[in-house]
């Protein structure tokens, strides 16, 4: 079996612990999970099946659409309500400053990922290290806030969504809201609703899965692997072509058809027959191109 799932993750259980229960199902050992939840989230957690753990590197870097609540006036050492009261302050703002300084955070900036993170210093997990009472100093990391849509206030409490680039801590996001207020804040709340192209509403649930047989999980709910990799360039080449391909032979010009927007040392989707075959990369220079196999699926 090869492919991708798209698993609900429930709370109070780790993106680990969905991939232990998936390989049970499959009783395959080769399955990774495409981007972390913290335990308490619930939502999408893209898992690779197989051959398709290949691919898991290129959809780490998929966007993503969260909701979330912030909690105002409460701060805590792991950003979430999960976390031990660090210091309360009153609440006395208005709507009108909420919404302003959410807008503040739209657009590219840097943010400090929080001590409580499955980060390694020296080889050993930050979270590790704050439970020992020791913080690292972290170099802050560029984020892209695409779009910060606010669903609700309610007295203390801003639901909203927000579309985000790889390797944004929302907790994080909630914390620096709430100082930008002057009252602090925490993340009370997180569901993702997406993960590059896979959504809630084509999702499967644990139970769901588990109650499901094997054949009826490859037809219904297992996504092809090339399914998320439409931002990757396809070439196609000929039938004659197939045993370059599986030798790892590189391909040269003639035996594909190149794409006139394809740039040196750009990564490609390799097809043959109209199935997806490998991910290669595209060396062009002033005499010829050709093909070089980067990552096999057969």
């Amino acid at each position: 079996m090869k492919g991708i799932l798209n698993i609900l993750k429930p709370p109070n259980m780790t993106s680990h612990d969905v991939v232990s229960v998936v390989r049970k199902k499959l009783n395959m050992k080769k399955i990774g999970h495409t981007g972390t939840l913290d335990p308490m989230a619930v939502g999408v957690l893209p898992v690779c099946v197989g051959k398709a753990t290949k691919i898991i590197e290129y959809l780490q870097v998929d966007t993503k659409i969260y909701r979330a609540e912030l909690t105002l006036g409460k701060s805590t050492d792991t950003q979430d309500k999960w976390g031990s009261t660090i210091e309360q302050r009153e609440v006395n703002i208005t709507k009108e400053d909420i919404i302003n300084v959410l807008k503040d955070f739209e657009g590219e900036r840097l943010q400090i990922p929080p001590m409580y993170s499955a980060l390694k210093h020296k080889g050993k997990k930050l979270y590790e290290l704050a439970r020992e009472g020791i913080e690292i100093k972290r170099e802050p990391r560029k984020i892209n806030i695409f779009y910060l849509n606010i669903l609700r206030i309610v007295e203390d409490k801003v639901l909203f969504d927000v579309k985000c680039s790889k390797g944004t801590y929302i907790r994080t996001l909630c914390h620096d809201i709430g100082e930008a207020l002057g009252c602090g804040g925490h993340m009370s709340f997180l569901e993702r609703l997406e993960s590059g192209v896979f959504n809630l509403k084509t999702s499967v649930a644990i139970e769901e899965l588990n109650s499901t047989e094997l054949k009826e999980i490859e037809d219904k709910y297992l996504y092809d692997i090339d399914y998320p990799l439409d931002f990757i360039t396809r070439v196609d080449a000929k039938t004659s072509a197939l045993k370059f391909v599986l030798n790892g032979v590189n391909l040269k010009y003639g035996s594909f058809k190149p794409k006139e927007s394809l740039q040196n040392n750009d990564l490609i989707r390799l097809y043959i027959d109209d199935k997806f075959l490998a991910l290669g990369i595209y060396h062009k220079n002033k005499d010829n191109s050709f093909i070089k196999v980067k990552k096999l699926f057969t």
